[in-house]
């Protein structure tokens, strides 16, 4: 196997990129071998995307080669497998939904990810990393929004004191915001003394 991949790999920032960003980017080479793939600014070798599996295709024989397709509505990419490590994508089928960290790599102007790590993920993940990815491409300088979080956080805390709490994570998802900025403004609420953490993960109102 290439000694890059060996050596160097994880000195690339492993970006977290929907496919459609990864496809449509700017491939850059060093004469015929791909250097880096240019993304909004960024120059990107390592990818941690995720997607629904579309297809899967195994070759066996003495040239043994696997690929999986990922889609997340925004487009699609190959995942792909030489020799022994097909055994990477056994396990997964169509309709899968799978988190990848891997290079990028391009053959025959096909831009492909030679795959790290695979695992399965739920479905929700796919909604949670459209809005990480929507965020790092915003301006969160605008107060006003900040705001609006911060209240909607508030009222959703609010309404669950009937149910005992409110969990992080189904705030997160139901909000359809970047995690990082929520937990921001949940810990801001936290220190004002609106909401408490009775336990790790589980919010409830103060007021």
């Amino acid at each position: 196997m290439d000694s890059m991949f060996n050596k160097d790999v994880k000195r690339f920032v492993a970006y977290r990129f929907r496919i459609g960003n990864i496809i449509t980017g700017k491939p850059v080479f060093d004469a015929d071998r791909l250097k880096f793939v240019e993304i909004n600014g960024k120059e990107v070798m390592r990818v941690n995307v995720i997607g629904n599996v579309v297809e899967k295709f195994v070759q066996e024989g003495e040239r043994k080669f696997g690929s999986l397709t990922l889609d997340d509505a925004s487009g699609q990419i190959r995942v792909k497998v030489f020799g022994d490590d097909v055994e990477k994508i056994e396990k997964f089928e169509q309709g899968d939904t799978v988190v990848v960290i891997g290079l990028l790599r391009m053959w025959n102007n096909e831009l492909y990810i030679t795959p790290e790590i695979i695992k399965k993920r739920d479905p929700e993940f796919l909604l949670v990393r459209k809005y990480e990815v929507d965020l790092n491409e915003a301006n969160w300088n605008n107060a006003a929004e900040i705001d609006g979080l911060r209240d909607k956080i508030l009222v959703a805390v609010k309404e669950s004191e009937k149910d005992g709490g409110i969990d992080i994570d189904k705030i997160i998802l139901d909000l359809k915001e970047h995690p990082e900025v929520i937990n921001r403004e949940i810990k801001r609420l936290l220190e004002d003394g609106l909401i408490y953490e009775p336990r790790p993960g589980k919010l409830r109102y103060l007021g």
